[in-house]
């Protein structure tokens, strides 16, 4: 899997200066997924809607996301909406016009993801 420019400039800026100053923002959404290599949870700070028994988010990278590799591996998830965790089981749903998607999620991280992303996915997390 060969990564862009784009996706290593932008992994590098999320993963030691964005995602670690949004982790401890009590009322960011976070997706937690279990590590396919270590076994151990993964926060990422995301963006995205709760939708009744579903949350719904896209992923800027698709599946070089790490997180989108570790639902692969692992679907059981958690998400944190409003400081309060959920736990449920993700698909990952390439036929699901993102961009579509994206109309529907909060306007700010849909921007982002837009400017930032070169392979969206759309995930959908059934909740418990």
């Amino acid at each position: 899997m060969t990564l862009t420019a784009r996706q290593r400039i932008v992994g590098l800026v999320q993963r030691h200066i964005a995602n670690p100053v949004m982790r401890a923002v009590p009322i960011q959404t976070l997706l937690e997924t279990t590590g396919r290599k270590s076994g151990q949870p993964r926060r990422t700070p995301i963006g995205g809607r709760l939708a009744g028994h579903e949350f719904w988010l896209v992923s800027e990278f698709g599946d070089r996301s790490q997180y989108v590799r570790n639902i692969e591996a692992n679907p059981r998830v958690r998400v944190r909406v409003r400081g309060r965790w959920h736990s449920g089981t993700a698909t990952l749903l390439p036929e699901d016009d993102a961009r579509a998607r994206l109309a529907q999620l909060p306007r700010m991280n849909s921007a982002a993801v837009r400017a930032m992303g070169d392979n969206l996915l759309t995930i959908r997390v059934d909740l418990d």
